[in-house]
């Protein structure tokens, strides 16, 4: 009985099959979409052969030819480019701010940043749209509206995973670099950021996966049909009778995203794996 209260699961191959088991129930529905996306037919329940119709063979309805299809990845990998360049480099600058700010009203300041990841997604999307409608109705309603929307929500993933770099590094390497003579431009770029090179990394990515798969910020804020994304016209066309174009949409973006998430995680790998000598590395040059 005490074995057990110390270790409920049993042995390992418990724990492993319940991982298994998880990870399948998450990746089924997403595999029966996709397979859908090679139907050969106009059914997205039936299965009536494989081909690639929906996405270059059929010449109105394919993911090639249509022009709805293609605005709506187009505006959707948009959006993500410019959250990313944008949110980013703002993010990283706010974590080390707020990770060297002491004074009075940090406490305050530090929590206000942490809303974005509390507050309710649809509360965030009607007071931007409220915003926009009322106090910056120059901008107004678009493109603009929607590449803002989603960088303010995207900011604090930045910033937490900076700050958190931040800590496991320390002060020590920006300390030796001061004591060596380095001015404050080159410890910031000739040694700090390349220590924080895995986390902007990981941040890139995490910004540019929730702004493809974001839909409620993105849809308050849209303007007109031009501004449709992926997620908003998977939602549009569900209840009526869409072909697997749609899934074929869907397995592009899907692609995408996975493809930008390996690309960032290899080079992830390559600066974490010599994060251990990038200190040293960088001392060196200072010396120089």
């Amino acid at each position: 009985m005490l074995n057990f209260l110390r270790n409920p699961w049993g042995r390992p191959r418990v724990l492993v099959l319940v991982t298994a088991l998880y990870i399948a129930w998450s990746i089924l529905p997403v595999a029966v979409a996709i397979l859908f996306a090679f139907n050969s037919g106009r059914s997205r329940t039936t299965w009536q052969g494989f081909s690639f119709r929906w996405f270059t063979g059929d010449p109105y309805g394919s993911v090639l030819h249509d022009p709805d299809l293609q605005s709506a990845l187009k505006h959707t990998v948009l959006l993500a480019i410019i959250s990313v360049l944008v949110a980013t480099p703002l993010g990283v600058t706010l974590a080390l701010g707020l990770q060297r700010w002491r004074g009075p009203g940090s406490g305050t300041v530090n929590i206000m940043m942490l809303l974005p990841l509390v507050t309710p997604e649809i509360v965030m999307g009607v007071s931007l749209l409220l915003l926009f409608l009322n106090v910056f109705a120059v901008i107004g309603l678009g493109t603009t509206a929607q590449a803002i929307g989603q960088i303010t929500f995207t900011i604090s993933y930045v910033v937490v995973i900076v700050r958190g770099r931040l800590v496991s590094i320390g002060k020590e390497y920006e300390e030796a670099a001061s004591d060596l003579g380095a001015p404050p431009r080159d410890i910031l770029f000739r040694v700090l950021l390349p220590l924080l090179a895995p986390a902007i990394l990981a941040s890139a990515a995490i910004v540019f996966a929730l702004s493809i798969d974001d839909f409620v910020i993105t849809q308050y804020l849209s303007g007109d049909a031009s501004t449709t994304t992926v997620s908003m016209l998977l939602y549009s066309s569900a209840r009526g009778a869409p072909t697997p174009a749609l899934n074929a949409l869907a397995t592009v973006a899907l692609v995408i995203t996975l493809g930008t998430l390996t690309l960032t995680f290899l080079m992830y790998r390559r600066f974490a794996g010599g994060s251990g000598d990038s200190g040293a590395s960088a001392m060196a040059a200072m010396e120089v």
